[in-house]
């Protein structure tokens, strides 16, 4: 009878632990799945902003006597596979170089075309100040996750580690590798 309840206590423990351990790494792979979802939403903007920039090219062009090429860094950015980290300050760039354009030439603005890709430009800053704040939410409960007791050993047992924040660093900067962790 002793070795019964032994046994069952055991299994009781055992059962625990892992319902414990199972509520704990389905805890981390629902952050996943958030951040995931972020990094779409964040990626679908950046996409949306690179394909304004290129749409403008033809526009500006059109509207005013530049011969040249414009937007080299936003040209070359096509062949290239860049994170988001590194394609936002890229595009950020690119939408100076938009700006510069607009005060140099004030004859686009009457242009109902460069019109549309501008308020689509501005719309889109809005939109992806509010994915990195959601982003930045979920990847602190994810890192807090990681680093603390006991699901800090759930993340050493599956091998997940801390993320970066995508903090929108000072994009004036040659430090490209200026995201935290």
């Amino acid at each position: 009878m002793v070795v019964l309840i032994i046994l069952l206590a055991n299994f009781l423990v055992i059962f625990i632990l892992a319902l414990a351990v199972a509520g704990t790494y389905n805890n981390f792979q629902n952050h996943i799945i958030r951040i995931n979802e972020a990094e779409a939403n964040i990626d679908t903007t950046l996409r949306n902003r690179f394909d304004l920039l290129n749409k403008s090219i033809d526009i500006i062009k059109a509207n005013t006597k530049i011969k040249d090429e414009i937007f080299l860094g936003i040209i070359e950015l096509r062949s290239q596979k860049l994170s988001n980290f590194e394609l936002d300050r890229e595009l950020y760039e690119g939408i100076k170089e938009f700006n510069k354009y607009k005060e140099e030439y004030p004859d686009l603005k009457n242009s109902e075309e460069f019109t549309k890709i501008d308020l689509a430009l501005a719309e889109s800053e809005t939109d992806i100040v509010a994915y990195r704040k959601y982003y930045n939410d979920i990847i602190t409960d994810y890192n807090r996750l990681v680093k603390k007791i006991p699901s800090n050993i759930i993340a050493l047992f599956f091998k997940f580690k801390a993320k970066p924040y995508f903090d929108g660093k000072d994009m004036e900067d040659d430090d490209t590798n200026d995201f935290k962790l």
